[in-house]
């Protein structure tokens, strides 16, 4: 038993030396890769051009599965559904900006439509201020001269026309119950079998509805005083930013232009003095149509002894300033005032008369007295008047069709401004390109006479030194 502690320590000893040998040859084997490790990376950068060293990347273990690579999310979405959403979220963003501004125009829509009126009223009165101040007159005076004729006229027409109205009411009343009644003796004696009693039953119904829907009369009514109010307050508007407009419209223009981006301005302000043109030659064409249909209806009204023949003269001229429906509208409004007081014949002859001089105005007088100043295709027209009516009643109706020809009229020059500046920015023509497009001389012309295309003036030789 005393030989076993020197035993133990002789054990542990000997394992102690073997733990330090096996430690050794551990750091040699590491040793020795890093060397072969520092070798490969040298040999790889010494044949890879420029020098420069790769990583190393040991390959995987031979026990690792193979896993295939997943594509990118934006390359699984087929080509047609990512220009759909590029697309879709534009259109989102500029629908939700043309419904927040149809939201402003909506709560000042009286501000809008005066507005939009004085620009139509001042698009037919600028040449007579322009043509006023040409003959020496100074700006202030030529725009009061020509603004107090202008509503000196329009508020006389509109006088007329209630005089002529009231004065014609009681005649009128009596012509509208003669007539109801030769209109229930000629449906009585007609081939369609109306009988006394259905007519009687039509007027008995007619009287119940008006009687029981009397509080919605009552409360129309009072919106109709509303609407006067507001029609009122609007032809106030209409007639200070008229004033203003002939005034100052130049210097108000300037401003407008300093609002939009320097980068912009040029374009918008090439495009406004034409989109001025084009309204004004609408506004003063549509003038000229309106007063010919209304003077030849009016004409063949009065010759058929209808009566209020000026009244409705006026309302066809009024309605003229709305396209298509208001022709419709006013025409039958005659129609059927001849019907209720001069018989079925007459208003026979009224619908002939108007719908003469309606296709008159739509073959011949729109085409010439237009032109092609305002270039609108008969569906856009359609279109807008329903949709401006949709939006903002008459007015909308009235400022539809103007709008659409001076937007179609501002698209058209931006676009061949924006192609012209393209061009203009683009590099010069080299090589064939270069000879085919330089100028040819003329016969017998030097060399040094050929004209270029540029604006530049040519530069004077240097003189020489002596």
């Amino acid at each position: 038993m005393s030989k076993l502690p020197g035993w133990l320590g002789q054990l542990g000893a000997e394992l102690t030396r073997m733990g330090e040998r096996l430690e050794e040859r551990r750091v040699e084997a590491d040793d020795e890769d890093d060397k072969a490790a520092r070798e490969g990376s040298s040999a790889t950068a010494r044949s890879e051009p420029g020098g420069a060293a790769a990583d190393h990347v040991p390959p995987p273990p031979a026990y690792a599965p193979s896993v295939a690579a997943r594509p990118d999310p934006v390359a699984a979405i087929p080509w047609g559904m990512r220009v759909a959403a590029e697309a879709g979220w534009r259109l989102l963003v500029l629908a939700g900006t043309l419904w927040v501004l149809m939201r402003v125009i909506s709560a000042v829509q009286l501000v809008v439509l005066a507005f939009v009126a004085a620009l139509l009223v001042t698009a037919m009165l600028q040449p007579t201020v322009a043509r006023l101040r040409r003959y020496g007159l100074p700006r202030g005076l030529a725009t009061a001269v020509t603004a107090v004729l202008g509503f000196v006229i329009m508020g006389l027409v509109g006088w007329f026309v209630v005089w002529q109205v009231m004065d014609n009411i009681d005649t009128l009343s009596d012509k509208v119950r003669t007539g109801i009644e030769d209109l229930k003796n000629w449906l009585l004696d007609s081939p369609f079998h109306v009988t006394d009693q259905q007519i009687n039953d039509i007027a008995k119904n007619l009287s119940d509805t008006v009687g029981t829907n009397t509080e919605a009369i009552t409360s129309a009514g009072l919106q109709g005083v509303t609407v006067m109010v507001e029609l009122l307050t609007g032809m106030l508007l209409a007639m200070f930013s008229t004033l203003f407009l002939l005034y100052d419209g130049k210097r108000i223009w300037h401003w407008v232009l300093k609002l939009v981006p320097a980068q912009a301005r040029p374009g918008v302000a090439g495009a406004g003095p034409r989109a001025w043109r084009t309204l004004t030659a609408y506004v003063r064409g549509t003038v000229i149509v309106a007063l010919i249909d209304a003077v030849f209806i009016g004409l063949g009204i009065y010759f058929l002894n209808v009566p209020m023949a000026v009244p409705l003269a006026v309302f066809i001229f009024l309605f003229a300033f709305i396209p298509l429906v208001g022709a419709v509208v006013s025409g039958a409004l005659a129609v059927v005032v001849a019907l209720v007081t001069e018989g079925v014949f007459t208003a026979l002859m009224v619908l002939v008369v108007v719908l003469a001089v309606q296709q008159i105005e739509g073959h011949i007088l729109q085409p010439f007295i237009l032109g092609r100043a305002v270039r609108v295709h008969p569906l856009a027209v359609v279109l807008s008047v329903a949709a401006g009516g949709m939006i903002a009643g008459i007015g909308g109706a009235v400022v539809a069709v103007p709008l659409v020809a001076v937007t179609n009229t501002v698209v058209g020059y931006l676009r061949s401004y924006g192609q012209e500046e393209s061009q203009r920015h683009a590099p010069p023509p080299h090589g064939a390109t270069a000879l085919d497009a330089a100028p040819t001389p003329a016969p017998g012309s030097p060399p040094d006479e050929i004209d270029d295309g540029s604006d530049e003036e040519p530069v004077a030789d240097a003189p020489k030194e002596p």
